[in-house]
């Protein structure tokens, strides 16, 4: 096999990746603020996430995964001022933050079924960890200092703080300043809130006693405490979407160096995926009217035609989400998957056991170096889709070949038939038994070369959003539109 390299943002280099314990090869992605629902570029990172650990997976280590949920402390920007996000939501919906944050956690959970993304080896919750928070900001009091909005964290007293963002206070730089407000008492603008004091105790529905007074903690702190809780000191791999490479990862790296009392950063690699974008525009819920999972199945399209886009990029490079590329990579997915039913019938139901060809091994070989190579899944989706027709292979190979393939990308391959992918749009004003007793009808008429009573029901079929396919194994498909 192909030893594993990942892009490491922390060094901007390609590193061979080399497990602290083969046994336990230890992970953290940077979970959700949950007070909205997940919109389909937050999902990207999932996607990203949960290939990372097939591939970890497929090389051969046991995987340990935590996803943190945040529940508290994030505010409405990466300013230290203003609502926090569960706060003002909760406010907003007339509900309150804890039914907030478990209402959209359950939602974001389902998403991630619907994606097939397999669930980590730990969810870890922001509020069920405050007596964590509060010990792990004792310890690093030689770091922080009191202003009037709480204690916040000196960013001079850590070696090299903002390098993962490719800045440094040394050199008289901070991450993305530009980003902070200036909140009164602050000793450098890089600086950040460990605990936020309530301005009003009791205003608050998310409230804790703390040594520095009655508040919540800051958004950066919750991933530090609960990462090294479950994972220890330094662990492998510590992953987010890009945006957090510029000020919540930093901040997070300088509590981790405080709280060691050495350079360790926490992570031997830090991995980020890029952003989905809209026409040039990052998808962000900030802008409203972004896209959900929901978004998709209101259209009729299958949420595994949205993992399939994402396989389509590399992590590390901007993808477009448009209605052209969506339905580009649901019709890949359609013919993938009847490619896959057709070998079905193939395979008898007590398969033997596999004799893997040289040629089996050459495709296998292939795969293998594409994921290898820093999770390249653009190179490795072609492979799959050749193994399922590749004659010189038989069907019971084949299908040994599909199946090991589909471990890593996740497409649900062993389980999704074509029928699955038929959804019905929420506008649509016919039901599937209704399109196929007209489709019947339509055929019957074509027999009879009444062609006029066959374009009529083309006809009309169109007019409520089906699209007549002659010849296409489907026969009939949804006219698919994001309003």
């Amino acid at each position: 096999m192909t030893a594993l390299t990942l892009f490491n943002s922390y060094t901007r280099a390609l590193e061979p990746f080399v497990p602290l314990d083969p046994a336990n090869v230890r992970v953290y992605s940077c979970g959700p603020t949950v007070y909205a629902r997940q919109h389909l570029g937050n999902m990207r990172a999932y996607i990203f996430t949960d290939t990372l650990s097939r591939v970890l997976r497929w090389k051969g280590w046991p995987v340990t995964h935590v996803i943190n949920i945040t529940d508290v402390g994030h505010l409405t920007s990466d300013a230290d001022a203003g609502d926090d996000k569960i706060e003002k939501a909760a406010a907003a919906e007339k509900l309150s933050a804890w039914d907030v944050a478990a209402r959209y956690t359950a939602l974001f959970k389902d998403d991630l079924a619907k994606l097939n993304v397999q669930p980590p080896t730990r969810w870890s919750v922001a509020t069920d960890h405050i007596a964590d928070m509060i010990s792990f900001g004792e310890r690093i009091g030689g770091s922080t200092y009191d202003a009037p909005s709480g204690l916040y964290f000196d960013t001079t007293t850590v070696p090299d703080y903002g390098r993962l963002a490719g800045h440094s206070v040394d050199d008289g730089n901070a991450p993305d300043v530009g980003r902070i407000e200036t909140v009164e008492g602050k000793r450098h603008a890089a600086d950040f809130a460990i605990w936020r004091r309530s301005e009003e105790p009791g205003k608050r529905q998310m409230e804790w006693p703390s040594p520095w007074g009655i508040g919540a903690p800051g958004w950066h702190l919750e991933c530090s405490v609960m990462s090294i809780k479950y994972l220890g000191e330094q662990f492998d791999i510590h992953t987010g979407g890009i945006d957090h490479r510029e000020i919540h990862h930093p901040n997070e790296i300088a509590q981790n160096q405080a709280f060691t009392g050495s350079s360790k950063t926490g992570a031997n690699i830090w991995m980020h995926n890029n952003f989905l974008v809209e026409r040039g525009a990052k998808m962000s819920k900030s802008s409203g009217g972004f896209a959900t999972l929901d978004t998709l199945l209101d259209a009729g399209v299958h949420p595994l035609a949205y993992r399939m886009l994402c396989l389509t990029a590399h992590y590390r490079s901007e993808l477009e989400f448009s209605i052209d590329n969506v339905l580009a990579a649901l019709t890949r997915l359609k013919r993938l998957v009847i490619a896959v039913e057709k070998l079905r019938t193939q395979i008898e139901p007590e398969m033997p056991a596999v004799t893997v060809s040289a040629t089996a091994h050459t495709l296998l070989d292939q795969f293998d170096a594409a994921i290898a190579n820093d999770l390249m899944t653009p190179e490795a989706l072609p492979l799959l889709e050749s193994a399922v027709t590749m004659k010189r292979l038989a069907a019971a190979e084949r299908w040994h070949v599909v199946r090991l393939m589909d471990r890593v990308l996740g497409l649900d391959l062993e389980r999704l038939v074509r029928l699955d992918l038929r959804l019905r749009p929420a506008a649509a004003t016919l039901v599937p038994e209704e399109i196929e007793a007209k489709l019947d009808a339509r055929q019957t008429a074509r027999a009879a070369r009444d062609f006029a009573t066959s374009d009529a029901i083309r006809d009309e079929l169109a007019a409520a959003g089906v699209e007549v396919m002659d010849g296409d194994p489907l026969r009939w498909e949804w006219k698919v539109s994001f309003g």
